[in-house]
């Protein structure tokens, strides 16, 4: 046999150097079929294919055969349990291509795993046993009254709970938890009290053992810790109270009857940005909703360090938390102005530009709530530009505190008004209006920015004349009717009436129905007035309509200074309408009243149906009013009705005149023409969003 295949071998040799090989025996024809079916030699080279070849002769075949069935189960071993192989022993390896594993492989990393995990749970279910067991003893030795048998307890303990097992296992047995409690309570030894604060923040890390702590007491001596000098217990304390706040029922009442607002108002003077973090997000847990609370941040000083933090430090999320407690605080009448005292807006103001979303939401929402309190602030000029610049924004939230906050610092702040008119903030303001639609949580505060920036102040006549160009007036004029709700239509009022205020307006203000609706607005108005309740004025939607009545007609008083727009007013038969406000017990209306029929008199048929409409009785009355406005008013407009009557008629109302207002009849004319002039006034309110400073939802503890 053996003869046989050396005779066979020296065959194949000489084949190979003298012959064509037939491939049989040493497979060197042997190839791979192409994909297209040809096995042109020609796309094997393109293909750059390597073909290894291995050859066996047929008495090595059921040696090899017999080597890979006996090493199978060493393959796997080697796959799954690689460590029980003895070392030096080679496992013959049945893969064939370096690129491709053989499913024994495949199964190496799944197997792994899972023998992980047995071995964890082993551990794990031997650690929970060994916790239980050393309760009785460890609770024993916390009891102690020797205080190193006691500190050496409270160290094995805090190494204990270090492993999640026997945490767990040792946080269900109240008698070591109220241990625990008691000894960081009364021990004067810090590295004590360091380890006890150590296991109380590891058992806060599960609902069981947040329950226990709260059961057994552990709040107040976590406050309590708050005092230390030691800064590793200080971390503990706070981050165990902040879980037990953010987690615990009833937890917040228990910080705040133990006083652990006076001792956190004042840990904000820490310099450790993450302590800061989660401190201030302890703040805001206590004072969302609880006035007592942000009474007790006032009275410790809270406001001003919560903006030296955000003036001083970089820190996202510690801004971020800084910031909600602000926005809390900042719906607190007493908080609002020690924050605007203490520069918030200023502070507030230099995060605005920043790249997180949050921060910058959180600052304007504060902004706007402080703003009302603001109006008297200076240096803000940089604030106002970059409230202008929002405006652009096509975020509801940002345009809805932009304009908020330029409503409310335009408020009789002169400078202001002018700092956003040089910015263009009309032009602004007017396109933001033509956007809003019918968003009146942004429309209304643009209206009353627009209000405040047309009057009373130098550039005013050019901020009137700037909404016209800008194709402003239609869209203010019909904002003056429903369904809009009366805070806007009352703003929209006095927006017209400082528009009117520029005679290059009346026209643009007469082609856009101006006067009509203003006619219809009093008279619906002045009917809802006259059903009103014996205990005070009728309101709307928080308005009085009194205050309609008044816009509308000291509106009508501006535009009649116009004669086209006189005749459109008298056409309207408003004429016996205003002699009944004369009538009204409220002195602004009367004025206004008494000012429109005087600018309606200078046309003679008007004055004719005033005295037709019995307007001389309560005019003469008027003459004897304590208020010169309207004893000037009432005084021109019975000289003008007076003007065709008989003689002796003249001489009483003369005489009468003379003797109430001392003064003569070109006096009386000066007065009446000084009046006018100033009726350009009307006063300035700001707007108070209270409404928006608790709106907070996100109470997540995010504070890596």
């Amino acid at each position: 046999m053996e003869a046989y295949e050396s005779e066979s071998a020296s065959k194949v040799a000489l084949w190979q150097q003298n012959y064509m090989d037939s491939g049989i025996h040493s497979g060197i024809h042997t190839n791979v079929p192409s994909l297209n079916g040809k096995g042109d030699a020609e796309d094997w080279k393109q293909g750059g294919y390597t073909v290894t070849t291995t050859t066996y002769t047929t008495s090595q075949l059921p040696e090899m055969e017999e080597q890979l069935a006996s090493t199978r189960g060493q393959r796997v071993r080697a796959a799954m349990f690689p460590e029980t192989l003895e070392s030096g022993v080679r496992v013959l390896s049945t893969q064939a291509d370096p690129g491709q594993e053989t499913n024994v492989q495949k199964l190496s990393e799944s197997s792994q795993m899972l023998k992980a995990a047995i071995v964890q749970l082993i551990n794990y279910q031997d650690d929970a046993e060994l916790a239980t067991r050393a309760i009785p003893e460890l609770t024993k030795l916390l009891n102690d009254e020797d205080q190193v048998i006691v500190s050496k307890a409270t160290m094995i303990v805090n190494q204990l709970v270090k492993k999640d097992a026997s945490c767990r296992a040792l946080e269900q047995s109240p008698q070591m938890v109220a241990a625990v409690v008691r000894t960081m309570q009364n021990t004067n030894d810090m590295e004590t009290a360091r380890h006890a604060a150590g296991i109380l923040h590891n058992f806060s890390h599960h609902r069981e053992g947040m329950l226990a702590i709260f059961k057994s007491g552990g709040i107040p001596a976590l406050v309590r810790m708050l005092s230390s000098p030691v800064e590793s217990i200080l971390f503990y304390a706070i981050t165990t109270l902040h879980n037990l706040l953010l987690h615990q029922e009833g937890a917040k009442m228990a910080v705040r009857l133990a006083d652990g607002l006076q001792r956190m108002v004042p840990l904000l003077k820490k310099s450790n940005v993450k302590f800061l973090a989660i401190t201030t997000d302890c703040l805001q847990l206590l004072a969302y909703g609880n006035q007592e609370s942000k009474l007790i941040i006032l009275a410790n000083g809270g406001p001003a360090a919560l903006v030296h933090i955000m003036r001083t430090y970089n820190y996202e999320k510690l801004l971020w938390t800084t910031s909600r407690v602000l926005k809390v605080l900042s719906v607190c009448p007493s908080n609002k102005p020690a924050i605007v005292e203490a520069g918030g807006m200023q502070a507030l103001g230099i995060h605005l530009n920043s790249s997180s979303p949050r921060l910058v939401q959180n600052c304007l929402w504060t902004l706007r709530n402080l703003s009302d309190a603001a109006t008297k602030e200076e240096g803000l000029e940089q604030l106002l530009t970059t409230m202008v610049q929002l405006l652009g924004s096509d975020d509801i939230n940002v345009l809805t505190c932009a304009t908020g906050i330029l409503s409310n610092l335009t408020c009789n702040n002169s400078r202001n008004k002018m700092v956003v008119c040089q910015v263009r903030g009309i032009f602004a303001l007017v396109h933001m209006m033509l956007r809003a639609g019918e968003k009146e949580d942004i429309m209304e505060p643009t209206v009353c920015a627009l209000r405040h920036l047309t009057s009373r102040h130098p550039e005013a006549e050019v901020a009137q004349n700037d909404v016209c160009v800008n194709y402003g007036i239609p869209t203010v004029v019909g904002l003056l009717s429903q369904p809009f709700h009366w805070p806007l239509i009352k703003a929209t009022v006095g927006l017209v009436r400082n528009l009117a205020l520029l005679p290059a307006n009346h026209g643009a203000l007469r082609d856009s129905e101006a006067i009509p609706r203003l006619v219809q607005l009093l008279v619906k108005a002045h009917q809802d007035t006259q059903r009103q309740t014996p205990g005070g004025g009728q309101y709307m939607d928080g308005v009085r309509m009194d205050e309609i009545v008044e816009g509308c007609t000291g509106a009508l008083h501006i535009l009649a200074r116009d004669q086209t727009n006189r005749i459109l007013i008298t056409q309207l038969n408003t004429i016996q309408l205003f002699v009944q406000l004369l009538y009204s017990p409220v002195e602004n209306i009367q004025r206004e009243a008494a000012g429109v029929l005087c600018e309606l008199a200078q046309d003679r048929e008007a004055a004719e149906e005033m005295d037709q409409e019995q307007a001389t009785a309560p005019l003469t009355e008027m003459l004897h009013s304590p208020n010169e406005g309207i004893a000037t008013y009432a005084a021109a407009v019975l000289f003008r009705i007076s003007e065709d009557k008989p003689q002796d008629y003249r001489k009483r109302l003369s005489v009468e005149l003379t003797s109430t207002l001392f003064r003569n009849d070109q006096e009386a004319w000066n007065a009446v023409d000084r009046l006018m002039a100033a009726d350009g006034y009307q006063p300035e309110s700001s707007i108070h969003y209270n409404s928006y400073g608790v709106q907070d939802r996100d109470m997540g503890p995010d504070y890596a």
